[in-house]
């Protein structure tokens, strides 16, 4: 009887710490045109490349990432993140800061705020905004996704990253009810 509890037991535990663990999100890239070697930079694309997205009828599926003005060598690149992007996130939401110092809320936030938005920005090798996944979205405020959405636009170009790679990052926006915001990586706190 006893095995047969601890066995129960595991199994509830795995189950449990399975569903605890944030999923990694796998955005499988668009099949390359000719395998780039992984220490090769990707070159140009082909002609048959460029004439096979160009087709009519030839979408792929919508998904919940926002593709933002992909440049044609990067379809067929593979995605490289950097290992670490604290640093760039710290880097990023200071540059954001700088663009729009008007949007940005001075002091602390008072304990309701409009919305809280989570973000995964991705920053292509140039700076440019690659795509920007959405995690949490409030039901209560959806216009907040547009103004966070022209807000990361505004503030592109990005800095490089380094070793000129592709880097993603996540970040919260705090939203007040004026419209101005804090980011969580600068954030002064609440009352």
């Amino acid at each position: 009887m006893r095995l047969g509890s601890a066995i129960h037991a595991m199994f509830l535990v795995s189950v449990l710490v399975a569903c605890s663990t944030k999923p990694v999100a796998v955005h499988s890239p668009k099949p390359p045109v000719s395998a780039p070697s992984p220490t090769a930079l990707p070159e140009t694309p082909s002609p048959e490349a460029n004439t096979s997205a160009a087709q009519p009828g030839s979408e792929a599926p919508k998904s919940e990432s926002k593709e933002l003005k992909p440049h044609d060598h990067e379809a067929t690149a593979p995605a490289i993140y950097e290992a670490s992007s604290a640093d760039y996130r710290r880097d990023a939401a200071r540059h954001i800061y700088r663009r729009l110092p008007a949007r940005i809320y001075k002091g602390k936030l008072p304990p309701m705020l409009k919305a809280v938005v989570v973000v995964d920005i991705h920053i292509e090798p140039s700076g440019q905004v690659g795509h920007i996944d959405w995690v949490r979205v409030p039901k209560h405020a959806p216009e907040v996704k547009q103004e966070i959405e022209q807000a990361i636009l505004q503030s592109a170009p990005f800095p490089a990253p380094s070793n000129f790679r592709r880097v993603r990052y996540t970040d919260t926006w705090l939203l007040h009810k004026s419209g101005r915001f804090q980011l969580d990586t600068l954030t002064e706190g609440q009352y």
